[in-house]
This record gives structure tokens, sequence and C-alpha cells, in this order.
């Protein structure tokens, strides 16, 4: 198991309607977004408008938080509900969703039938070290450092924030990660 280190300088950063999305990871390597081509997309948006209805990804289910701010989401034909910081939704990329609110978020999209997909938030105030268990199978994780910094002991590796550690395939074992106050998130992609 191989693990990269991704900066601002990896990322792809493009503009739509209702504010930007960067593009954090993608795969598999050379797939684009446009194209539909992915397996799974790791990506953050600001949204800077305060209504917005979500692009539909019919062939993909969707894993989305909140980073900063707080929005209302409405997904399909449930009851709109707030979304802050700390909360994980998962959805089906085909079904209308409309957002009130402006936000910076966390979104993972994974191929429906290809593949199982997985958010995990872990917000902390101080210092912290926490045991992460991939389960088995063949599995891709990124660890998203939004604030503070954190550590794979383990692989010897450091992620600072705005950076992103990148495990295509292969990690299924625990693992460690040590870090100073602030949120990470983690995200695992288990191939069908």
């Amino acid at each position: 198991m191989d693990w990269k280190l991704l900066t601002r300088e990896d990322y792809v950063t493009t503009s739509w309607s209702g504010g930007t999305t960067t593009q954090l990871a993608i795969a598999p390597e050379g797939a684009v977004y446009n194209h539909r081509d992915f397996l799974w997309r790791l990506s953050s948006a600001t949204v800077e408008l305060d209504h917005s209805d979500f692009t539909p990804l019919p062939d993909y289910n969707r894993f989305l938080a909140v980073l900063e701010g707080e929005i209302k989401l409405k997904i399909d034909a449930q009851e709109p509900f707030p979304l802050a910081p700390g909360r994980v939704v998962a959805f089906d990329g085909g079904v209308p969703v409309e957002s009130w609110g402006q936000c910076v978020d966390f979104n993972l999209m994974v191929r429906k039938g290809k593949g199982e997909g997985c958010v995990v938030e872990l917000r902390r105030e101080e210092a912290f070290e926490e045991t992460v268990t991939p389960g088995a199978g063949n599995r891709s994780l990124a660890v998203y450092c939004v604030s503070g910094s954190a550590s794979l002991p383990q692989f010897g590796l450091e992620v600072q924030a705005g950076q992103t550690l990148l495990c295509l395939e292969g990690q299924n074992e625990p693992f460690t990660i040590k870090g100073e106050a602030g949120v990470l998130m983690v995200a695992s992609v288990r191939e069908a």
C-alpha cells in the first residue's frame, strides 16, 4: 500500500454558477469529472448562492458534509433539514437535491454498483489518537486535513491543513491517526 501526499498544487479548481469546486482526488487516474468516467471523486466546494440545485448524477451515490457554515438541504421529497459541521449525509446522486445557505462542503461521489463509500469526520478540540479500521476488500482511502495537522505514524506521514493523504487500493489493515486540535475528513471507497 502506497500513500501519497496531495497539496493545493495537485488539486483542480473549477468555477460553477454558484461558486467553486476543488477536486481533491479522482479515480481511476486520468478520469474526468465532466466525462462521468470516474469510479469515485473527492471534492470540496464553496457555495456562494443562497439557493442552489445539485447537478443530477444518476450513476453515483453521494456523501456530503459541511466544513464551514450551515445549509438547509432537501433531498428528493424529504422535508428540508439543517446540515452543519459534524454530520455526513449519504444520498442517491440521481434524485433532486436543493440547498439553501452558503457553506464550504466536502463531497465523495462513488459510482453505483462499482464501489461502496463512507465518510467520517474527526473534529477534535484537543490532541487525539484514533485507530481507523477500513475493513476488508480492495480499498482506497483519503485523509483530508481541513484544519490543524495530523500524522499516520506507522507510515511516517504527516498532513497539514489543506492537504490530503491518499492511498489507492490495498489499505485494509487498521492504522493510527494522531492529530492536533482540528478537523479531518476520512473517506473510504471499497471497489465492488
